[in-house]
């Protein structure tokens, strides 16, 4: 089986990617298109999250990331992930202080290259409690700001779809975003992707 259509729903923390995820993921089954589904894999992590996360911490949940969607890459015609690399990165360029100990800037810069899709959810609804993530409104306002100024590097322009959070709904029009991911049910799915790689960044 070719690799799936990879699509990342990405942003900061409580803006309803998971919410997006299984919904989008729904809308995939019901075209008749085989959907795996990638989830979050900081909430897996041994080594702490949030503004407790040391490097090391954020590093193993890059790696984590890379390693679940080389895993699953074969077994759907869709590929339908809970983050990317790229706001992965953000949290680790934040407990960081910007400085890159690990240095990850090429590796990130080369996976953010193999999405078919990324959508980017920014947030307008308040924070709610779910016994894993922060409620620290100044802790997201971080993330957002450090995403605003990677993404437009790593995100390719043509592949970007930017919702707000309340537009996560029963009515949004899944549909629609299945045929610009896939195209209609009768097309091929490997026929639009390139696997180009991305042009080296901070050189």
């Amino acid at each position: 089986m070719p690799s799936a259509r990879k699509i990342a729903f990405i942003g900061s923390h409580a803006v309803r990617k998971t919410n997006a995820v299984h919904s989008f993921a729904s809308a995939v089954g019901r075209s008749g298109r085989s959907v795996e589904v990638g989830r979050e894999v900081v909430r897996y992590s041994p080594l702490g999250i949030n503004e407790r996360a040391t490097p090391e911490a954020q590093l193993w949940v890059i790696m984590s990331q890379i390693r679940e969607e080389l895993e699953l890459r074969h077994r759907a015609d869709v590929l339908v992930l809970d983050r990317a690399v790229v706001d992965n990165f953000a949290y680790y360029l934040r407990v960081t202080k910007g400085t890159d100990p690990f240095d990850l800037r090429p590796l990130v810069a080369r996976w953010s290259a193999t999405y078919d899709l990324y959508v980017r959810l920014r947030p307008d609804v308040a924070l709610v409690a779910d016994g894993v993530r922060s409620t620290n409104e100044r802790f997201r306002t971080e993330i957002e700001n450090i995403l605003d100024l990677i993404a437009p590097q790593l995100v390719p322009t043509e592949r970007l779809v930017e919702l707000w959070a309340s537009e996560v709904t029963d009515s949004f029009d899944w549909p629609a975003l299945v045929d610009r991911l896939c195209g209609p049910p009768h097309e091929t799915l490997s026929a639009s992707r390139t696997d180009a790689v991305a042009p080296t960044l901070w050189d």
